[in-house]
């Protein structure tokens, strides 16, 4: 192992920097050179590649974004563009490769670890969709994003008495809206996992009004429904006027928090240890606090599934 190359895919999530620099300087540390694969596994395919050094990476921890910028390429995807990329790399003589992104981009370094290549697999997501791993890059950051906005809304709703729907990022996963849900006090936390119904929300509503309650937060996962138009349910059977507010990719955006940094760091730090050792195809992640490396085939096997205690939690503490 003697030079190794990383790249950011996908979508960002603060705290790729940080695991960029990571990677780029125990690399360095260690004796091996560094290549910057820009723009993703589209950037591999066009060989948009640079040597990093140690200045290369200097005051970007602090920052969201990629500093390597990202990008989505169904070119790699093909039969054709995967040995395309598999030739660039031998082309700049890029010995092992470290992948920072979500559950796709971990296919890609799934594929190419198969193919031989050693790769190792960051979990850069604010989606925190991987089950394997407690927390992916990103997560916290966006997860206290979306709490701040709850607060501001919520001094909004309680001076109106009205209903406030927040949708928030998550695809698949409601992840951020449940934690964001329990973490700002909301009085309904709607996510793919559970279907709780729009009849379950109104109810909620109303047995709040007629406690007195002035206003109710409602947090959506995108990809359950439609906000506006479960505003206009809320509206038709509660009687209260109701506002919607999209979050978008707000979320995403951002200074990293501390959490996420650390966590990049140590992730960025094992997956350099990994390739230096001669492993190949492993996703690095944390448990507990311990951060673990598993096959990258076996983690993407691992079914995604809601932390259920939290949830019931969620909804007694919103009685």
């Amino acid at each position: 192992m003697k030079r190794i190359g990383v790249l950011t895919s996908g979508g960002d999530a603060p705290g790729m920097n940080a695991a960029i620099r990571a990677v780029v300087r125990v690399a360095i540390y260690n004796g091996l050179k560094v290549s910057g694969i820009k723009r993703g596994y589209q950037g591999l395919l066009d060989g948009d590649i640079e040597d990093m050094n140690v200045s290369s990476v200097g005051d970007i921890i602090h920052r969201g974004g990629t500093k390597l910028q990202s990008a989505r390429s169904m070119e790699f995807m093909t039969d054709a563009g995967f040995e395309k990329a598999l030739n660039v790399l031998k082309m700049f003589q890029i010995d092992g490769l470290v992948v920072i992104g979500g559950d796709g981009s971990f296919k890609g370094a799934k594929r190419l670890a198969n193919a031989g290549i050693p790769t190792m697999g960051i979990p850069g997501t604010i989606d925190n969709d991987l089950e394997y791993t407690d927390y992916t890059i990103g997560f916290d950051t966006a997860l206290n994003t979306v709490v701040s906005a709850i607060s501001n809304i919520r001094d909004t709703s309680s001076s109106h008495g009205r209903v406030n729907i927040i949708e928030v990022m998550g695809r698949h996963c409601g992840d951020i809206a449940l934690y964001s849900g329990l973490a700002g006090g909301a009085e309904s936390i709607i996510i793919p996992e559970i279907d709780n119904g729009v009849s379950e929300t109104c109810k909620k509503i109303l047995e709040g009004k007629h406690r007195g309650k002035l206003h109710s937060i409602v947090i959506l996962a995108e990809g359950v429904g439609k906000p506006y138009e479960l505003a206009e349910s809320i509206e038709k059977n509660t009687g209260m006027e109701t506002r919607v507010s999209v979050m978008g990719h707000l979320q995403r955006g951002g200074t990293p928090t501390a959490f996420d940094r650390l966590l990049a760091s140590r992730f960025g730090a094992r997956s350099v240890d990994l390739l230096i050792e001669g492993k190949k195809g492993r996703a690095i992640g944390i448990k507990g606090s311990e951060i673990i490396d598993m096959d990258i085939n076996e983690a993407l096997d691992l079914e995604k599934t809601v932390n259920d205690e939290l949830y019931e939690l969620a909804k007694i503490l919103a009685i």
